[in-house]
C-alpha cells in the first residue's frame, strides 16, 4: 500500500497578518519533508471560497512551487474543478501540461464536480449541471492532451475551435486520472469509465474491503475508458498523528480530525455561512448543546485508524491494506495542527510505520499487474478512437481576415470599435480598406 498526503490549507480563525503566508510556506515544508522521507503523493484540493476550512484555491501553483522542491514524490491535483465555468478545459490541459514537465512526469490528474453551494454558485454552476459538467469537460481535455490538433468541440456545455493545445505532457498518452467519490455510485462509475477513485469518505476496513471488491469487479467487467489510458486505483483518506505515546497522539491529532469533518458538514450539508462574517473555528469550539449532539460530533470526525502510537497506526493501516486499498492519503493538516508537530509526526511515521508497507508494496505491485493485465488490455480495446483531421482550416490573422471580408463587401459598414483602425494600422504597417 502506498501513502500520501493530503494539502487542504485550513487556516481557522481568528487571522492575522501574514497568517496565510506562514500556512503556504510551512505546507511547502512538509511537502519537501515528505519527499525526503519515503512518502508516495501529495494531494492539494481546488476549492474556492470556503474560508478557515481551505484555501486551496490555486493548487497547480502551489504544486508548481512543491516540484522545484522535490525529486520523488507524485504531485496529485485532488481534485481540479472540472466545469468550464471554474476552468476552461484548454486553460486546464495547459497547466497541467506544463506542471507534469516541470516535474519530469509526477504528475496525477484528479477531477471532480465540486459540490458546495458557496463555490458552484459563486462560479454560476447549476447543481444539476455538475455532474455532466465533469464529464464533457474530461472527456475533450484528454483529446486536448492527446491529439495534434484537437479538432475543436460543440458542446453543452463549452465550444472552443480547432487548436493545437501546447504544451504536451511529459506522460503519455496523458497522466493517470483519478475521479473524487463520495459514495458507492461515484466509486463505480470512476471504475467504470477506467479512471482511480479518490475517496474522501470515512470507513472501517470492513467497508473499505466492500467498496475495493466492488471497484475492481465493475473495473474488470465494464470498463469503457474515458481516457486513452486507464488508472485502476483505489485511495482513502485518513485521519493522521503519529506519536510514540498514543494518549499525545490522540491529544494532538483528535480536534483537528473533528475540525475537519466539522467544516466539511458546514459547507456541504447543515451550514448557514455569511461570507467574511461567519468564525467557523469559534462555532466549532461550542460545546454540544445536548448528549446526542456530542455523539453526533464524536460520530462526525476523520478516520481515527492514522491517529495514535507507530503500533497502533500499522494495525489499522494493515487491515486496509489488507482491504485492498491502494493508498491511504493522511490528513496530516487540520485545524490548529502546529507545524513543528506535523513535522514530528511524519518523520515518527517514516521511520516507524513506513517500511512495514514498502517491501509488501513492491511486491503487491507486481502481483496487482499480473492480475490486471488482461482486463487493462480488454478495457483499452474500447478506449475511444481519436479521429485525427485530414484537412486542418487555416486560422487567419485578424488583418488579413478583415481584408478578406473588405475586399469580399466592399460597400460593408466600417469597423468602427475603438483603436481597431490603429490596430490595422500598427499590424500590417498601411490603411484599412474603407
Amino acid at each position: 500500500m502506498k501513502f500520501g498526503i493530503f494539502i487542504d490549507l485550513q487556516l481557522p480563525k481568528p487571522w492575522s497578518e501574514g497568517d496565510e503566508s506562514t500556512l503556504f510556506n510551512e505546507a511547502l515544508e512538509q511537502v519537501e519533508l515528505a519527499d525526503k522521507l519515503g512518502i508516495d503523493f501529495v494531494w492539494a484540493q481546488e476549492h474556492h471560497f470556503l474560508e478557515e476550512y481551505c484555501h486551496s484555491s490555486a493548487p497547480e501553483v502551489f504544486l508548481a512551487a512543491c516540484s522545484q522542491r522535490t525529486k520523488n514524490i507524485r504531485l496529485g491535483h485532488g481534485i481540479v474543478a472540472m466545469s468550464p465555468k471554474f476552468n476552461h478545459p484548454a486553460r486546464i490541459v495547459e497547466r497541467l501540461a506544463t506542471l507534469d514537465i516541470l516535474s519530469e512526469g509526477r504528475l496525477e490528474w484528479g477531477t471532480g464536480e465540486s459540490g458546495s453551494r458557496m463555490e458552484l454558485e459563486g462560479f454560476g454552476v447549476d447543481f444539476l449541471d455538475k455532474r455532466p459538467m465533469w464529464a464533457e469537460a474530461l472527456q475533450e481535455s484528454v483529446k486536448m492532451m492527446c491529439m495534434t490538433p484537437y479538432p475543436g468541440h460543440k458542446g453543452k456545455y463549452f465550444s472552443m475551435p480547432h487548436r493545437n493545445v501546447v504544451p504536451k505532457p511529459s506522460q503519455k498518452p496523458h497522466p493517470p486520472i483519478w475521479a473524487a467519490c463520495s459514495n458507492r455510485d461515484s466509486l463505480k462509475m470512476s471504475a467504470s469509465l477506467g479512471i482511480g477513485a479518490l475517496t474522501f469518505a470515512f470507513i472501517n476496513a470492513d467497508e473499505a474491503k466492500f467498496w475495493v471488491d466492488e471497484y475492481y469487479s465493475t473495473f474488470k467487467n465494464e470498463c469503457t475508458p474515458i481516457g486513452q489510458a486507464v488508472n485502476p486505483n483505489v485511495a482513502m483518506l485518513s485521519g493522521f498523528m503519529c506519536h510514540r505515546d498514543n494518549d499525545i497522539a490522540v491529544e494532538r491529532g483528535l480536534e483537528g480530525s473533528q475540525f475537519f469533518a466539522y467544516g466539511l458538514g458546514h459547507y456541504w450539508r447543515d451550514g448557514t455561512h455569511v461570507p467574511g462574517q461567519t468564525n467557523l473555528w469559534a462555532e466549532f469550539q461550542k460545546k454540544p448543546k445536548s448528549f446526542v449532539d456530542a455523539m453526533e460530533r464524536q460520530r462526525k470526525k476523520a478516520g481515527m485508524g492514522g491517529i495514535g502510537s507507530p503500533e497502533n497506526i500499522i494495525n489499522n493501516f494493515r487491515a486496509l491494506e489488507d482491504a485492498g486499498v491502494d493508498q491511504l492519503i493522511l490528513l496530516h493538516q487540520s485545524g490548529n495542527y502546529k507545524h513543528e508537530e506535523i513535522c514530528e509526526s511524519l518523520e515518527l511515521f517514516a521511520e516507524k510505520v513506513l517500511p512495514q508497507f514498502k517491501e509488501r508494496d513492491e511486491k503487491r505491485d507486481i502481483t496487482k499487474r499480473e492480475d490486471l493485465d488482461v482486463f487493462v488490455e480488454k478495457a483499452l480495446e474500447k478506449a475511444p478512437e481519436l479521429e485525427q483531421m485530414e484537412n486542418i482550416p487555416q486560422v487567419e490573422a485578424f488583418p488579413l481576415l478583415w481584408e478578406k471580408k473588405s475586399a469580399e463587401t466592399p460597400q460593408q459598414v466600417p469597423d468602427r470599435r475603438p483603436g481597431m483602425s490603429a490596430l490595422w494600422q500598427m499590424q500590417v504597417g498601411g490603411n484599412r480598406k474603407k
